[in-house]
Protein backbone atom coordinates (compact mmCIF):
# COMPACT_ATOMS: atom_id res chain seq x y z
CA UNK A 1 0.00 0.00 0.00
CA UNK A 2 3.01 2.23 0.70
CA UNK A 3 4.06 2.53 -2.97
CA UNK A 4 0.38 3.00 -4.30
CA UNK A 5 0.27 6.10 -2.01
CA UNK A 6 3.95 6.91 -3.09
CA UNK A 7 3.18 7.87 -6.77
CA UNK A 8 0.35 10.97 -6.12
CA UNK A 9 3.27 12.32 -3.74
CA UNK A 10 5.61 11.53 -6.35
CA UNK A 11 3.42 13.27 -9.30
CA UNK A 12 3.15 16.57 -7.55
CA UNK A 13 6.65 16.92 -6.01
CA UNK A 14 7.69 16.26 -9.80
CA UNK A 15 4.98 18.82 -11.15
CA UNK A 16 6.77 21.54 -8.16
CA UNK A 17 9.84 20.83 -10.02
CA UNK A 18 8.65 21.64 -13.38
CA UNK A 19 6.98 24.75 -11.97
CA UNK A 20 10.55 25.79 -10.25
CA UNK A 21 12.61 25.02 -13.26
CA UNK A 22 14.09 28.23 -12.93
CA UNK A 23 15.22 27.30 -9.50
CA UNK A 24 16.51 23.83 -9.59
CA UNK A 25 17.95 24.43 -12.99
CA UNK A 26 16.81 20.96 -14.54
CA UNK A 27 15.13 20.98 -17.85
CA UNK A 28 11.58 20.61 -17.16
CA UNK A 29 11.64 17.90 -20.26
CA UNK A 30 14.20 16.06 -17.91
CA UNK A 31 11.72 16.03 -14.89
CA UNK A 32 8.64 14.63 -16.85
CA UNK A 33 10.52 12.12 -18.49
CA UNK A 34 12.03 11.54 -14.93
CA UNK A 35 8.63 11.47 -13.27
CA UNK A 36 7.13 8.94 -15.88
CA UNK A 37 9.93 6.23 -15.33
CA UNK A 38 9.79 6.17 -11.63
CA UNK A 39 6.12 6.10 -11.54
CA UNK A 40 5.89 2.79 -13.97
CA UNK A 41 8.83 1.96 -12.29
CA UNK A 42 6.55 1.90 -8.97
CA UNK A 43 4.43 -0.05 -10.43
CA UNK A 44 6.30 -3.01 -12.63
CA UNK A 45 8.00 -3.64 -9.18
CA UNK A 46 4.54 -4.18 -7.37
CA UNK A 47 2.77 -4.95 -9.66
CA UNK A 48 1.11 -7.83 -8.18
CA UNK A 49 0.18 -5.57 -5.41
CA UNK A 50 -1.42 -2.92 -7.85
CA UNK A 51 -3.35 -5.58 -9.28
CA UNK A 52 -5.20 -6.56 -5.92
CA UNK A 53 -6.07 -2.47 -5.48
CA UNK A 54 -6.26 -1.55 -9.04
CA UNK A 55 -10.64 -0.94 -9.50
CA UNK A 56 -12.02 -4.24 -11.16
CA UNK A 57 -12.60 -2.73 -14.18
CA UNK A 58 -9.05 -2.71 -16.18
CA UNK A 59 -8.82 -6.15 -14.42
CA UNK A 60 -12.00 -7.55 -16.18
CA UNK A 61 -11.01 -5.94 -19.61
CA UNK A 62 -7.15 -7.36 -19.46
CA UNK A 63 -8.95 -11.23 -18.64
CA UNK A 64 -11.62 -10.60 -21.64
CA UNK A 65 -9.05 -9.76 -23.61
CA UNK A 66 -6.54 -12.39 -23.01
CA UNK A 67 -8.79 -15.18 -21.12
CA UNK A 68 -6.01 -17.83 -21.75
CA UNK A 69 -3.97 -15.98 -18.90
CA UNK A 70 -6.35 -17.14 -15.99
CA UNK A 71 -4.17 -20.40 -15.61
CA UNK A 72 -0.79 -18.10 -15.14
CA UNK A 73 0.50 -17.66 -11.66
CA UNK A 74 -0.58 -14.35 -10.50
CA UNK A 75 2.83 -12.76 -10.47
CA UNK A 76 3.31 -13.48 -13.91
CA UNK A 77 -0.46 -12.07 -14.71
CA UNK A 78 0.20 -8.75 -13.23
CA UNK A 79 3.54 -8.52 -15.00
CA UNK A 80 1.76 -9.38 -18.28
CA UNK A 81 -1.01 -6.88 -17.56
CA UNK A 82 1.34 -4.33 -16.67
CA UNK A 83 3.14 -4.72 -19.90
CA UNK A 84 -0.08 -4.22 -21.58
CA UNK A 85 -1.36 -1.26 -20.29
CA UNK A 86 2.32 -0.04 -20.84
CA UNK A 87 1.81 -0.55 -24.43
CA UNK A 88 -1.40 0.36 -24.87
CA UNK A 89 -0.87 3.94 -22.86
CA UNK A 90 2.50 4.79 -24.64
CA UNK A 91 -0.22 4.12 -27.40
CA UNK A 92 -2.61 6.49 -27.01
CA UNK A 93 -0.07 9.02 -25.45
CA UNK A 94 1.85 8.89 -29.05
CA UNK A 95 -0.82 10.11 -31.04
CA UNK A 96 -0.86 13.31 -29.14
CA UNK A 97 3.25 13.25 -30.28
CA UNK A 98 2.66 12.46 -33.64
CA UNK A 99 0.07 15.62 -33.79
CA UNK A 100 2.44 17.83 -31.73
CA UNK A 101 5.31 17.13 -34.09
CA UNK A 102 3.69 17.26 -37.20
CA UNK A 103 1.82 20.51 -36.36
CA UNK A 104 5.10 21.79 -35.38
CA UNK A 105 6.81 20.63 -38.33
CA UNK A 106 3.93 22.03 -40.71
CA UNK A 107 4.22 25.32 -38.72
CA UNK A 108 8.09 25.43 -39.13
CA UNK A 109 8.09 24.86 -42.77
CA UNK A 110 5.39 27.98 -43.80
CA UNK A 111 7.34 29.87 -41.12
CA UNK A 112 10.46 28.96 -43.11
CA UNK A 113 8.94 29.70 -46.86
CA UNK A 114 7.70 33.57 -45.03
CA UNK A 115 4.53 32.03 -45.27
CA UNK A 116 3.15 34.08 -41.97
CA UNK A 117 5.19 37.46 -43.32
CA UNK A 118 1.71 37.38 -45.70
CA UNK A 119 -0.57 37.39 -42.38
CA UNK A 120 1.28 39.72 -40.55
CA UNK A 121 1.40 42.61 -42.92
CA UNK A 122 -2.14 41.97 -43.65
CA UNK A 123 -2.26 43.70 -39.64
CA UNK A 124 -0.93 46.84 -40.11
CA UNK A 125 -1.40 48.31 -36.29
CA UNK A 126 1.70 48.44 -34.31
CA UNK A 127 0.21 49.63 -30.62
CA UNK A 128 0.44 47.39 -28.45
CA UNK A 129 -2.93 47.16 -26.63
CA UNK A 130 -5.00 46.90 -29.69
CA UNK A 131 -2.61 43.91 -31.22
CA UNK A 132 -3.37 42.17 -28.03
CA UNK A 133 -7.29 42.17 -28.83
CA UNK A 134 -6.73 41.46 -32.31
CA UNK A 135 -4.50 38.22 -31.90
CA UNK A 136 -6.40 37.35 -29.21
CA UNK A 137 -9.62 37.63 -31.02
CA UNK A 138 -8.39 36.11 -33.87
CA UNK A 139 -7.28 32.92 -31.76
CA UNK A 140 -10.38 32.79 -30.24
CA UNK A 141 -12.70 32.20 -33.56
CA UNK A 142 -9.57 29.85 -35.19
CA UNK A 143 -9.67 27.97 -32.03
CA UNK A 144 -13.77 26.69 -33.40
CA UNK A 145 -12.87 26.05 -36.60
CA UNK A 146 -8.77 24.44 -35.84
CA UNK A 147 -8.55 23.54 -32.37
CA UNK A 148 -6.83 25.28 -29.72
CA UNK A 149 -3.66 23.30 -29.83
CA UNK A 150 -2.90 23.65 -33.79
CA UNK A 151 -4.39 27.63 -33.58
CA UNK A 152 -1.45 28.61 -31.03
CA UNK A 153 1.08 27.00 -32.81
CA UNK A 154 -0.07 29.01 -36.31
CA UNK A 155 -0.57 32.19 -33.50
CA UNK A 156 2.34 32.34 -32.05
CA UNK A 157 4.17 31.76 -35.23
CA UNK A 158 2.59 35.21 -36.45
CA UNK A 159 3.33 37.02 -32.78
CA UNK A 160 6.80 36.38 -33.46
CA UNK A 161 7.00 38.06 -36.23
CA UNK A 162 5.00 41.15 -35.11
CA UNK A 163 6.30 41.45 -31.99
CA UNK A 164 10.39 40.42 -31.88
CA UNK A 165 10.50 41.71 -28.11
CA UNK A 166 10.27 38.69 -25.83
CA UNK A 167 9.23 40.64 -22.81
CA UNK A 168 6.47 41.91 -24.45
CA UNK A 169 5.79 38.57 -26.52
CA UNK A 170 5.51 36.28 -23.46
CA UNK A 171 2.42 38.48 -21.99
CA UNK A 172 0.90 37.80 -25.97
CA UNK A 173 2.16 34.13 -25.93
CA UNK A 174 0.27 33.92 -22.57
CA UNK A 175 -3.15 35.61 -23.95
CA UNK A 176 -3.00 33.61 -26.43
CA UNK A 177 -3.05 30.59 -24.64
CA UNK A 178 -6.22 31.95 -22.64
CA UNK A 179 -8.04 32.58 -25.72
CA UNK A 180 -7.02 29.19 -27.31
CA UNK A 181 -8.55 27.20 -24.66
CA UNK A 182 -11.76 30.10 -24.58
CA UNK A 183 -12.55 29.53 -28.01
CA UNK A 184 -12.04 25.64 -27.82
CA UNK A 185 -14.64 24.91 -24.61
CA UNK A 186 -17.45 26.03 -27.10
CA UNK A 187 -16.29 23.64 -30.08
CA UNK A 188 -17.17 20.32 -30.45
CA UNK A 189 -13.86 19.87 -32.48
CA UNK A 190 -11.86 22.70 -30.37
CA UNK A 191 -10.14 20.29 -27.92
CA UNK A 192 -9.71 16.67 -27.03
CA UNK A 193 -11.88 16.72 -24.62
CA UNK A 194 -15.00 18.40 -26.32
CA UNK A 195 -14.11 15.86 -29.28
CA UNK A 196 -14.48 13.16 -26.37
CA UNK A 197 -17.87 14.34 -25.22
CA UNK A 198 -19.41 14.99 -28.67
CA UNK A 199 -17.63 11.34 -30.21
CA UNK A 200 -19.29 9.81 -26.34
CA UNK A 201 -23.06 11.30 -27.00
CA UNK A 202 -22.37 12.81 -24.25
CA UNK A 203 -22.96 16.59 -25.65
CA UNK A 204 -24.57 17.49 -29.43
CA UNK A 205 -21.98 19.57 -31.55
CA UNK A 206 -24.81 22.57 -32.09
CA UNK A 207 -25.89 22.70 -28.41
CA UNK A 208 -22.37 22.89 -27.54
CA UNK A 209 -21.91 26.38 -29.79
CA UNK A 210 -25.11 27.75 -28.83
CA UNK A 211 -24.77 27.29 -25.18
CA UNK A 212 -21.41 28.19 -24.43
CA UNK A 213 -19.92 30.54 -27.24
CA UNK A 214 -20.83 33.51 -24.33
CA UNK A 215 -19.75 32.06 -21.18
CA UNK A 216 -16.26 31.31 -22.99
CA UNK A 217 -15.87 34.71 -24.68
CA UNK A 218 -16.19 35.98 -21.49
CA UNK A 219 -14.08 34.04 -20.04
CA UNK A 220 -11.27 35.49 -22.23
CA UNK A 221 -12.80 38.99 -22.05
CA UNK A 222 -12.65 39.50 -18.59
CA UNK A 223 -8.67 38.62 -18.54
CA UNK A 224 -8.30 40.33 -21.89
CA UNK A 225 -9.62 43.54 -20.24
CA UNK A 226 -7.14 43.56 -16.94
CA UNK A 227 -3.93 42.63 -19.75
CA UNK A 228 -4.93 45.37 -21.80
CA UNK A 229 -3.80 47.42 -18.84
CA UNK A 230 -0.68 45.70 -18.33
CA UNK A 231 0.51 47.41 -21.84
CA UNK A 232 2.11 50.33 -21.78
CA UNK A 233 -0.42 52.95 -23.07
CA UNK A 234 0.68 54.15 -26.32
CA UNK A 235 3.35 51.39 -26.66
CA UNK A 236 4.08 50.38 -30.02
CA UNK A 237 5.99 47.62 -31.52
CA UNK A 238 8.14 47.03 -34.23
CA UNK A 239 7.64 44.06 -36.52
CA UNK A 240 10.45 41.98 -37.92
CA UNK A 241 10.46 42.05 -42.02
CA UNK A 242 10.28 38.57 -43.90
CA UNK A 243 13.09 36.78 -43.15
CA UNK A 244 13.33 35.45 -47.16
CA UNK A 245 14.58 37.15 -49.97
CA UNK A 246 12.00 37.50 -52.95
CA UNK A 247 14.12 35.72 -55.74
CA UNK A 248 14.93 32.97 -52.97
CA UNK A 249 11.34 32.19 -52.88
CA UNK A 250 8.60 33.34 -55.16
CA UNK A 251 5.72 35.00 -53.53
CA UNK A 252 3.56 31.69 -55.51
CA UNK A 253 5.47 29.24 -53.53
CA UNK A 254 5.24 30.88 -50.05
CA UNK A 255 1.26 31.90 -50.93
CA UNK A 256 1.70 27.79 -51.89
CA UNK A 257 3.09 26.49 -48.52
CA UNK A 258 0.85 28.61 -46.72
CA UNK A 259 -2.62 27.78 -47.66
CA UNK A 260 -1.41 24.50 -48.22
CA UNK A 261 -0.45 24.37 -44.72
CA UNK A 262 -2.66 25.93 -42.86
CA UNK A 263 -5.56 23.99 -45.09
CA UNK A 264 -4.28 20.61 -44.56
CA UNK A 265 -4.52 22.05 -40.31
CA UNK A 266 -8.35 22.97 -40.96
CA UNK A 267 -9.22 19.77 -42.86
CA UNK A 268 -8.13 17.33 -39.57
CA UNK A 269 -11.18 17.75 -37.62
CA UNK A 270 -13.15 17.59 -41.24
CA UNK A 271 -11.19 13.92 -41.86
CA UNK A 272 -12.03 13.22 -38.49
CA UNK A 273 -15.69 13.79 -39.23
CA UNK A 274 -16.03 12.31 -42.10
CA UNK A 275 -14.20 9.15 -41.97
CA UNK A 276 -13.10 9.08 -38.25
CA UNK A 277 -9.50 9.45 -39.22
CA UNK A 278 -7.56 10.13 -36.12
CA UNK A 279 -6.28 13.52 -35.50
CA UNK A 280 -2.50 12.91 -35.65
CA UNK A 281 -3.10 11.31 -39.10
CA UNK A 282 -4.63 14.13 -40.32
CA UNK A 283 -2.06 16.49 -39.40
CA UNK A 284 0.68 14.29 -40.88
CA UNK A 285 -1.65 14.05 -44.77
CA UNK A 286 -0.63 17.60 -44.77
CA UNK A 287 2.76 17.37 -43.87
CA UNK A 288 3.24 14.51 -46.58
CA UNK A 289 1.25 17.38 -48.89
CA UNK A 290 4.33 19.67 -48.11
CA UNK A 291 7.03 17.16 -48.36
CA UNK A 292 6.43 16.45 -51.71
CA UNK A 293 5.75 19.76 -52.44
CA UNK A 294 8.82 20.99 -51.69
CA UNK A 295 10.70 17.95 -52.45
CA UNK A 296 9.55 18.54 -56.48
CA UNK A 297 10.34 22.16 -56.10
CA UNK A 298 13.51 22.32 -55.00
CA UNK A 299 15.01 19.09 -56.34
CA UNK A 300 17.09 20.19 -58.84
CA UNK A 301 18.58 23.61 -57.09
CA UNK A 302 21.83 23.54 -55.90
CA UNK A 303 21.04 26.86 -53.55
CA UNK A 304 21.91 25.67 -49.86
CA UNK A 305 19.37 28.45 -48.53
CA UNK A 306 16.25 26.75 -50.35
CA UNK A 307 17.56 23.61 -50.19
CA UNK A 308 17.24 24.05 -45.99
CA UNK A 309 14.11 24.65 -46.77
CA UNK A 310 13.03 21.24 -47.33
CA UNK A 311 10.93 18.97 -45.09
CA UNK A 312 13.62 16.91 -43.76
CA UNK A 313 15.50 19.93 -42.84
CA UNK A 314 12.51 21.58 -40.76
CA UNK A 315 12.17 18.30 -38.56
CA UNK A 316 15.82 18.15 -37.59
CA UNK A 317 14.99 22.20 -36.01
CA UNK A 318 11.70 21.13 -34.55
CA UNK A 319 11.49 21.52 -30.80
CA UNK A 320 12.29 18.21 -29.57
CA UNK A 321 12.40 18.40 -26.24
CA UNK A 322 8.59 19.67 -26.31
CA UNK A 323 7.80 16.29 -27.33
CA UNK A 324 9.91 14.97 -24.83
CA UNK A 325 7.94 17.00 -22.04
CA UNK A 326 4.35 15.88 -23.42
CA UNK A 327 5.58 12.26 -23.31
CA UNK A 328 6.86 12.66 -19.67
CA UNK A 329 3.54 14.29 -18.75
CA UNK A 330 1.04 12.03 -20.05
CA UNK A 331 2.94 8.59 -19.59
CA UNK A 332 2.50 9.97 -15.95
CA UNK A 333 -0.94 10.48 -15.55
CA UNK A 334 -1.43 7.66 -17.98
CA UNK A 335 0.34 5.90 -14.58
CA UNK A 336 -2.40 7.25 -12.54
CA UNK A 337 -5.20 6.35 -14.65
CA UNK A 338 -3.91 2.43 -14.64
CA UNK A 339 -3.32 2.17 -11.01
CA UNK A 340 -6.41 3.57 -10.57
CA UNK A 341 -5.64 7.27 -8.88
CA UNK A 342 -7.92 9.53 -10.73
CA UNK A 343 -11.18 7.03 -10.20
CA UNK A 344 -10.55 7.31 -6.39
CA UNK A 345 -10.14 10.59 -7.11
CA UNK A 346 -13.40 11.07 -8.86
CA UNK A 347 -15.57 8.83 -6.44
CA UNK A 348 -14.66 11.21 -3.59
CA UNK A 349 -15.80 14.17 -5.75
CA UNK A 350 -19.12 12.65 -5.90
CA UNK A 351 -19.24 12.05 -2.37
CA UNK A 352 -17.75 15.12 -1.42
CA UNK A 353 -20.37 16.85 -3.41
CA UNK A 354 -23.85 17.09 -3.91
CA UNK A 355 -24.51 19.52 -6.64
CA UNK A 356 -23.35 17.57 -10.30
CA UNK A 357 -22.44 21.30 -11.30
CA UNK A 358 -19.87 21.83 -8.66
CA UNK A 359 -17.91 18.81 -9.82
CA UNK A 360 -17.57 20.10 -13.20
CA UNK A 361 -16.70 23.49 -11.61
CA UNK A 362 -14.22 21.46 -9.30
CA UNK A 363 -12.83 19.28 -11.99
CA UNK A 364 -12.21 22.32 -14.47
CA UNK A 365 -9.79 23.49 -11.71
CA UNK A 366 -8.45 20.40 -11.28
CA UNK A 367 -7.55 20.59 -14.82
CA UNK A 368 -5.22 23.43 -14.36
CA UNK A 369 -2.60 20.96 -12.93
CA UNK A 370 -3.92 16.83 -13.73
CA UNK A 371 -4.31 16.30 -17.94
CA UNK A 372 -8.23 16.78 -18.77
CA UNK A 373 -8.48 14.20 -20.83
CA UNK A 374 -7.48 11.34 -17.96
CA UNK A 375 -10.23 13.67 -16.08
CA UNK A 376 -13.14 13.77 -18.51
CA UNK A 377 -12.69 10.06 -19.61
CA UNK A 378 -12.41 9.31 -15.62
CA UNK A 379 -16.44 11.44 -15.41
CA UNK A 380 -17.38 9.83 -18.77
CA UNK A 381 -17.03 6.27 -16.92
CA UNK A 382 -18.15 7.09 -13.46
CA UNK A 383 -21.32 8.47 -14.56
CA UNK A 384 -22.98 6.60 -18.13
CA UNK A 385 -25.34 8.92 -20.71
CA UNK A 386 -29.19 8.55 -19.08
CA UNK A 387 -31.93 8.86 -21.01
CA UNK A 388 -33.27 11.87 -18.88
CA UNK A 389 -32.00 13.58 -15.35
CA UNK A 390 -28.82 14.52 -14.45
CA UNK A 391 -26.30 12.98 -16.52
CA UNK A 392 -28.58 13.00 -19.99
CA UNK A 393 -27.27 14.06 -22.90
CA UNK A 394 -26.79 18.11 -23.34
CA UNK A 395 -27.79 18.25 -19.68
CA UNK A 396 -26.18 20.99 -17.68
CA UNK A 397 -23.25 18.43 -16.24
CA UNK A 398 -21.93 17.93 -19.28
CA UNK A 399 -22.14 21.04 -21.16
CA UNK A 400 -20.77 23.00 -17.81
CA UNK A 401 -18.56 20.26 -17.86
CA UNK A 402 -16.85 20.94 -21.55
CA UNK A 403 -16.80 24.82 -20.50
CA UNK A 404 -14.41 23.95 -17.72
CA UNK A 405 -12.16 20.90 -18.24
CA UNK A 406 -10.68 23.58 -21.32
CA UNK A 407 -10.74 26.64 -19.89
CA UNK A 408 -9.75 25.62 -16.43
CA UNK A 409 -6.62 23.94 -18.28
CA UNK A 410 -6.09 27.92 -18.56
CA UNK A 411 -5.17 28.51 -15.30
CA UNK A 412 -1.95 26.93 -15.18
CA UNK A 413 0.59 27.08 -17.99
CA UNK A 414 0.83 23.41 -17.74
CA UNK A 415 -2.71 22.51 -17.45
CA UNK A 416 -3.39 22.25 -21.30
CA UNK A 417 -1.83 20.79 -23.89
CA UNK A 418 -1.50 24.45 -25.50
CA UNK A 419 -0.31 25.74 -22.72
CA UNK A 420 2.50 22.75 -22.64
CA UNK A 421 3.22 23.68 -26.52
CA UNK A 422 3.66 27.18 -26.17
CA UNK A 423 5.68 27.22 -22.92
CA UNK A 424 8.56 24.67 -24.73
CA UNK A 425 7.96 27.08 -27.85
CA UNK A 426 8.10 30.19 -26.15
CA UNK A 427 10.25 29.70 -22.87
CA UNK A 428 7.52 31.02 -20.97
CA UNK A 429 8.22 30.11 -16.82
CA UNK A 430 5.59 28.63 -14.67
CA UNK A 431 6.55 31.21 -12.37
CA UNK A 432 5.71 34.00 -14.70
CA UNK A 433 2.30 32.65 -15.56
CA UNK A 434 1.42 31.88 -12.16
CA UNK A 435 2.56 35.47 -10.73
CA UNK A 436 0.86 37.17 -14.05
CA UNK A 437 -2.00 35.44 -15.96
CA UNK A 438 -3.39 32.80 -13.15
CA UNK A 439 -5.17 35.41 -11.20
CA UNK A 440 -6.98 37.06 -13.95
CA UNK A 441 -7.57 33.80 -16.07
CA UNK A 442 -9.28 32.19 -12.71
CA UNK A 443 -11.30 35.59 -12.28
CA UNK A 444 -12.54 34.63 -16.07
CA UNK A 445 -13.16 31.30 -15.29
CA UNK A 446 -15.35 32.34 -12.36
CA UNK A 447 -17.37 34.99 -14.30
CA UNK A 448 -17.60 32.49 -17.36
CA UNK A 449 -19.40 30.34 -14.55
CA UNK A 450 -21.73 33.11 -13.44
CA UNK A 451 -22.87 33.43 -17.08
CA UNK A 452 -23.07 29.44 -18.25
CA UNK A 453 -25.51 29.99 -14.96
CA UNK A 454 -27.32 32.75 -15.85
CA UNK A 455 -28.69 31.66 -19.35
CA UNK A 456 -28.58 27.72 -19.18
Amino acid sequence: MFFYYLMPVIFILGILAIAFEDVIKINKAATAVGMSILLWALFIINAEQFLTINPPAHVKEFMTMFPGLKEIPTHELAFEFVEWKLIRGLGDVATTLFFVLGSMAIIDIIDSHGGFGIISQSITTNRQRKLLWILCLTTFFMSILLGNLATVIVLIAIARKLIPERNTRLLFSSMIIVAANAGGSCSPIGDVTTLLLWTGGNISAMHQITTLILPSLVMLLVPLCIATFMLPKGGTVEPLAIGHDESKVTPKVRKMVLWVGLGSLAMVPVLQTLIELPPFMGVLVGLVALWAITDRHYAESEDEELQSLRVHRSLARVDISTVFFFLGILMSVQALIVTGQLTILANWLSDTFANQNTIAVVLGVMSSFLDNVALVSASMGMYPVEAVGTFAADSSFWTLLAYCAVTGGSILIIGSASGVTVMGMEKISFGYYLKRITPIVLLGYIVGVLVYMMIA
